[in-house]
């Protein structure tokens, strides 16, 4: 019977959080395997609920104490309805510089909430595609890094701005 009301609270208490996040849109991550190798691009399909509101893009990743960067440099493309296509290479920092990983999470999973894009309108109806990639290169080599070690999960996720 107590193990029943525990169940029954840790459910009310779940559903209750998940239900908290209305500013959020689109929310959605991929498994990395292992290592993310250079050429693996992360994919998101994603149809906007209307072509008139302003909308705050992320990259979401989870990443473990096996990632030993300071930063991360990412390729984030996307592609609209009509083929136009926007890419950018962005850089996060990812730990501080004692070497202490940023990000939310108190086991060695830090999650990561990195800005993308601000007030963007979908102004095309219609499935968008976000690619994302990872452009990470060591200090004093040309050749980038083939399998980065450390992250777990990419997202993609998709707010309400809120700005009337």
């Amino acid at each position: 019977m107590l193990k029943n009301r525990i169940l029954l609270l840790f459910l009310m208490c779940s559903v209750i959080m998940v239900s908290c996040d209305s500013n959020s849109v689109y929310d959605n991550y991929k498994s990395v395997p292992n290592t993310w190798h250079k050429d693996k691009i992360v994919s998101f399909k994603v149809t906007p609920p209307d072509t008139i509101n302003a909308y705050n893009l992320f990259v979401n990743l989870r990443n473990t104490n096996a990632y030993k960067y300071n930063n991360l440099f990412l390729i984030v493309e996307m592609v609209f309805p009509h083929g136009k296509t926007i890419k950018d290479t962005l850089e996060y920092r990812m730990a501080e510089p004692s070497g202490k990983l940023l990000g939310e999470g108190y086991t060695d999973i830090k999650e990561n909430k990195l800005w993308y894009k601000e007030g963007v309108v979908f102004n095309e109806t219609g499935e968008y595609t976000v690619n994302i990639q990872h452009a990470m290169r060591e200090n004093g080599k040309v050749k980038g890094i083939l399998e980065l070690e450390g992250i777990t999960d990419i997202g993609f996720r998709i707010e309400n701005s809120n700005k009337k």
